[in-house]
């Protein structure tokens, strides 16, 4: 059993900063790719930014420039910092990881956060 717990949302304003934690706990051998999505109401999910565990990092077009993707290997956890936020931002946001449980069982899967509010206003 994996868990994904995120932290950091809130509500500000245009123009302020928010830093998103996802800390991944449990059976966990190795995690490979972790990335963050976000889902605002009447619209699909969609991808925000990924990092897998060596590094290489892909972003959405919207957050270019504005968002950095990071993670930390040693404590299974990867963070989001976000600034110069837009309303258009507002949404919920989950965080997904990818994990190898054992070394055994090499069989990786994915899990998912149960997502932290970032609401901004104008």
């Amino acid at each position: 059993q994996v868990q994904l717990l995120e932290s950091g949302g809130g509500l500000v304003q245009a123009g302020g900063s928010l830093r998103l934690s996802c800390a991944a706990s449990g059976t966990i051998f190795r995690v490979n790719i972790m990335g963050w999505y976000r889902q605002a109401p009447r619209k699909q999910r969609e991808l925000v930014a990924t990092i897998s565990s060596r590094g290489n990092i892909n972003y959405v077009d919207s957050v270019k420039g504005r968002f950095t993707i990071s993670r930390d290997n040693a404590k299974n956890t990867v963070y989001l910092q976000m600034n110069s936020l837009k309303p258009e931002d507002t949404a919920l946001y989950y965080c997904k990881a990818q994990v190898v449980r054992t070394a055994y069982d090499t069989r990786p899967y994915d899990y998912w956060g149960q997502g932290t509010q970032v609401t901004v206003s104008s």
